[in-house]
């Protein structure tokens, strides 16, 4: 008796015909993603943002139209406290809500750190853009500054928001590498800012670095506690240093640490400033802080291998720019994903 055909072989090509089209289209996200991150679009905006407001004004939700930053007066009576949600060295955050729409309130905690409060202040009205979170007003005399609400928190609590079963889809290596794109992103804005080229200090550990950033929830990254964050003038003979306590770890980099042995006390007008360049000692541990440990990360972290050596060089000189760790991390995300589109790679999807 003859067999009916079995319907293995034509289930391969449908397999494959479908893991064809699922890289196709991979690819054609990451490159869309690519390609608004070049240009002055937030990749997670693109059609609900029809443009920049002028300075001092904000777009807040889908709406289309500006709106001047409130006032001490406008923020008393029109904004309404709600829990508070976080509170560090300098300011404590609540959630409130103003027309319908959740907002974030800030406000200084420590009369003795109102220098840093007001410096923060200072760079998030001159930083405005897609890098950093959106200022929605501010009141000097009572310390308090409104910025946009982004419930999923700061990066430190990343990975528990991957386990979630809503982001589940989202804890892949792609989409872990195109947040570190955005870190990356962030910090070369800050070295070729409007202002000059600013350090961000306030990271001497990992856990520390990553309150400075929220996630979104579109799942892109906003830079949002700029307290330390001072200038380097490299033709002034103008550097830095990130505060006036010794600071230790191998997260730091060494020319942050002080040089001349435990046998010397440490005293801050003995220790010798530095430039942006300790910004980039640390982002290889701030990326394999993002890549984690799905499937396919650890391709990317060898792709990424010879940068990162790079960026570990002990003579700041001798480390790459933020736009060159920039160029090869979105080179790296392209290569990747052409290559899981292509026959024989598949299983990196």
């Amino acid at each position: 008796m003859e067999k009916p055909p079995r319907s293995g072989g034509r289930e391969r090509p449908a397999r494959e015909a479908l893991a064809a089209l699922l890289a196709a289209g991979l690819l054609l996200h990451a490159l869309l993603y690519l390609c608004l991150s070049g240009a002055d679009v937030s990749p997670g905006r693109a059609e609900a943002d029809p443009g920049p407001c002028p300075f001092g004004h904000f777009r807040l939700g889908a709406g289309r139209n500006c709106s001047p930053w409130l006032s001490c007066e406008a923020m008393e009576g029109e904004v309404r406290k709600l829990k508070r949600v976080g509170e560090g060295a300098v300011k404590k955050v609540f959630l409130s809500e103003w027309k319908e729409n959740k907002v974030a309130i800030s406000q200084l905690t420590n009369s003795e750190l109102k220098e840093d409060f007001l410096h923060g202040l200072k760079m998030l009205k001159a930083l405005q853009s897609k890098y950093v979170v959106r200022l929605l007003g501010y009141c000097e005399e009572q310390f308090t500054i409104l910025t946009e609400y982004h419930p999923l928190g700061s990066l430190r609590g990343l990975n528990e928001t991957l386990h979630i079963p809503k982001y589940k889809g989202m804890n892949t290596w792609h989409r872990r590498l195109m947040l570190a794109i955005d870190y990356v992103s962030i910090i070369r804005y800050l070295h070729s800012s409007p202002l000059g080229t600013l350090v961000m200090c306030d990271s001497n550990d990992l856990e520390k670095a990553l309150s400075q950033y929220l996630l979104t929830s579109d799942f892109h990254i906003l830079v949002n506690d700029l307290d330390a964050l001072p200038l380097v003038n490299r033709s002034a003979g103008r550097l830095v240093k990130c505060g006036h306590r010794e600071l230790r770890g191998d997260f730091v980099a060494p020319e942050q640490r002080w040089p001349y042995g435990e046998e010397v006390p440490f005293h801050d007008d003995l220790m010798p400033p530095y430039d942006e360049k300790t910004d980039i000692w640390k982002i290889p541990d701030v990326t394999n802080f993002f890549l984690g440990h799905v499937e396919g990360s650890d391709i990317v972290r060898l792709h990424l291998f010879d940068i990162h050596a790079a960026c570990k060089k002990e003579d700041p000189a001798e480390r790459p720019s933020a736009q060159e760790l920039l160029d090869t991390y979105r080179k790296v995300l392209t290569l990747l994903i052409r290559e899981a589109a292509m026959p024989g790679t598949r299983e990196m999807l």
